[in-house]
């Protein structure tokens, strides 16, 4: 181990409860807080390309994952009207024992990493975050917002697009931006014919995405260029099943099922790129706090994790951790900046109607790049 002896991790998302699995079997103390009394997450899902795998694979999670998942082979590309004008293969890069892609439902995959997380002896603190950080160059001295203090050799903000940690110390890092664009996502029965990826290129386009063998969720990507749609609760169901108006009967077995405004979750594409390094001494940013990405290439979850795997070997093989936060640095910053600059690309197809012809190609080049080594 890089001489950390004690670390903080703020944030217990995909990223954080990672990075805490990833430091399994080192002689490392560590600290993880969440703002979040409840620990849990919107119950939607998620898709797991292959090299998420691999990186859950890294971690040992992703025969659980897969268990508890949908496994699929590929993704298919519609027209509005029904008709299929694509089948791409996914690469099959996690090995032999997994398959090239996943679903999964985001409760079942945090409940598998925080029982993953908390049998390495993590020391769990909910409903607080740091209130300051101050980086005295051996230490970290880090005060809560819960009164308490404490050192540490090593502090990572896994705190997502708004991060506390990101605010306190990366002073010069950009604000989020939004994209355009909105996505709705609400669970459904998945039909027998749906057992891989399925997009239909319309405008707005519409995704189906399984789960179990009885779950998928639908998700719709949604322009709205001149702010952040505002929509009442009330008002969510119905207003997600008028935007599937324009494909007809197309998909009229699942608009009957989005009747339930508490069920439907809208969120704006937003994205962020921290410039490198993500470190500031002795605190590092990993996963939304550093980089997020739209949802348009599946691989926002997918980089938090591997940047997981990465941290946690470098901080295990180097001889100190400034060493560990150069190398990486070095491995991450230039695979992370080119998807999420491939997904803006995607965002900005979709959101403007231009160039759609092009999405194909864009998401095959960030099929590929993903495939290679991290």
């Amino acid at each position: 181990m890089s001489k950390a002896k004690d670390v903080l991790i703020v944030g217990g998302g995909i990223a954080g409860l990672s990075t805490a699995i990833g430091l399994k079997e080192a002689d490392v103390s560590v600290d993880l807080v969440e703002l979040n009394p409840e620990w849990n997450v919107y119950g939607v899902g998620i898709i797991q390309l292959a090299n998420a795998l691999r990186a859950l694979a890294a971690l040992g999670l992703a025969q659980p994952a897969v268990e508890n998942g949908f496994p699929m082979e590929g993704l298919e590309m519609f027209a509005p009207n029904g008709h299929r004008i694509m089948n791409q293969p996914q690469p099959k890069i996690a090995g032999p024992n997994f398959p090239p892609q996943n679903g999964i439902a985001r409760p079942v995959l945090h409940k598998i990493l925080q029982d993953a997380a908390l049998a390495t002896g993590l020391n769990v603190k909910l409903g607080i975050t740091v209130d300051s950080i101050e980086d005295a160059g051996a230490k970290v001295a880090v005060t809560f917002t819960d009164g308490t203090s404490k050192d540490y050799d090593l502090v990572v903000g896994c705190d997502g697009l708004r991060s506390q940690v990101r605010q306190l110390v990366f002073a010069d890092a950009p604000e989020p931006k939004y994209e355009g664009q909105m996505v709705w996502r609400y669970n459904v029965k998945r039909p027998e014919s749906t057992k891989d990826i399925q997009m239909y290129m319309g405008h707005p386009k519409v995704g189906l995405v399984p789960l179990s063998d009885e779950m998928m969720y639908i998700f719709i990507t949604d322009a709205a260029v001149d702010g952040i749609l505002r929509v009442p609760n009330e008002d969510l169901a119905v207003e997600m099943r008028q935007r599937l108006d324009a494909y007809g009967e197309l998909f009229a077995e699942i608009k009957v099922q989005i009747t339930d405004p508490d069920e439907v979750v809208l969120r704006p594409f937003e994205t962020i790129l921290v410039p490198a390094p993500w470190n500031r001494g002795r605190v590092v940013l990993l996963g939304d706090a550093a980089h997020t990405m739209t949802a348009h290439i599946a691989q926002g979850a997918a980089m938090a994790i591997e940047d997981a795997v990465v941290l946690t070997e470098e901080l295990k093989k180097q001889d100190s951790v400034v060493e560990a936060l150069a190398a990486y640095n070095e491995r991450r910053y230039e695979r992370v900046a080119t998807l999420v600059q491939l997904s803006q690309q995607i965002c900005e197809c979709e959101r403007d109607n231009v160039n759609t012809d092009k999405i194909p190609g864009l998401m095959m080049q960030a099929n590929k790049i993903a495939a290679e080594p991290i």
